[in-house]
């Protein structure tokens, strides 16, 4: 038996990294799945890399006229939803002293309140018994220089998942946090840095993770299918740390 035989799922921010990774082994365990990206080309080309038991549709978490025609469409295609993986998100390298009101707002916007609204607006859709997973951050424990709005984005994320729970807990509806570590994906070159640079901080980071390496976007999409599954039925509010123990120590 799969793991989510029969289930629905959204994965937002599917058209890459993690949120693809997760997409494809939803699918191979069994669920139908949405994915969102906010643009067409790479949306229909991941769609076409899933291959099957997938819906791809466009929209910007951000936005919330994107949001409705999203659950809108899921509703009339599918009726229900028992899984939402929120994962659409990024960042962007700002020091203090040249943080911008445009990257406060932007970062916030997607990180923060494109989450919220796009929990709220599934609620309706999600049966007792659901599973949400908010992506959060080592970030949000860790300190890293630069990079503070993001850090911030993600305390908010997992202290929505401890206060959602009890919001939640009468519909039965499981809310959890999954934490990344250091995990390469086409994301990192959205930071502001080159390709050379990316390397050189994969490189600075792997020295300090005590597994000795960097992760995979498949190693956190296998702990996301565990949050997602009734292999985790009585897991509730947790922040899952999947980054080689680098936040442990």
């Amino acid at each position: 038996m799969k793991k989510l035989e029969g289930k629905v799922a959204l994965v937002t921010g599917g058209t890459s990294g993690i949120g693809l990774a997760t997409a494809k082994r939803f699918v191979a365990e069994g669920a139908y799945v949405f994915i969102t990206g906010r643009r067409q080309p790479e949306l229909d080309a991941a769609v076409k890399e899933i291959g099957k038991n997938v819906t791809g549709v466009q929209s910007d978490a951000s936005k919330m006229e994107d949001l409705d025609r999203l659950f809108a469409t899921i509703e009339q295609e599918q009726g229900h939803l028992n899984v939402l993986f929120v994962n659409a998100g990024g960042g962007e390298i700002a020091p203090l002293g040249s943080i911008t009101e445009e990257h406060f707002d932007k970062t916030f916007n997607t990180n923060v309140k494109g989450l919220l609204f796009t929990v709220q607006k599934a609620l309706p859709l999600l049966p007792e018994g659901a599973s949400i997973i908010l992506n959060a951050s080592t970030a949000s424990t860790v300190g890293t220089p630069a990079f503070s709005v993001y850090s911030a984005t993600k305390a908010a994320v997992r202290s929505f998942a401890r206060n959602w729970i009890l919001d939640l807990k009468d519909r039965k509806i499981r809310v959890n946090a999954i934490s990344p570590g250091v995990v390469p994906t086409p994301g990192y070159n959205l930071l502001g840095l080159s390709d050379e640079q990316v390397q050189e901080f994969v490189d600075s980071q792997a020295s300090t993770i005590p597994l000795g390496r960097v992760g995979t976007p498949d190693e956190i999409a296998k702990a996301v299918v565990f949050l997602a599954s009734d292999d985790s039925s009585f897991v509730n509010g947790i922040e899952l740390f999947v980054d080689g123990g680098m936040a442990q120590i």
